[in-house]
């Protein structure tokens, strides 16, 4: 059983490589995905340029201030 700070927690669920979004130019684009907690109804997804492990580093990067944010904010 999962307790709720585990379930409240954005995690990254993907990173796989993908096409350049419109109007892009470019073939070094990945597209990540981020959960919070097993919530189907709460998925972020972004694209970035770069290797694979530099947009899984970004994607880690993004869920550590969003959830460092909402830690901060739910303490007011």
């Amino acid at each position: 059983m999962q307790n709720d700070s585990i379930k409240s927690k954005y995690n990254v669920i993907q990173v796989e490589k993908t096409t350049a979004p419109d109007g892009m130019l470019g073939e070094n684009w990945y597209r990540y995905v981020i959960q919070k907690g097993n919530l189907t109804n709460s998925i972020m997804e972004g694209k970035k340029t770069g290797s694979l492990k530099s947009v899984t580093a970004h994607a880690k990067d993004v869920v550590e201030t969003i959830n460092s944010r909402n830690v901060k904010g739910g303490r007011k």
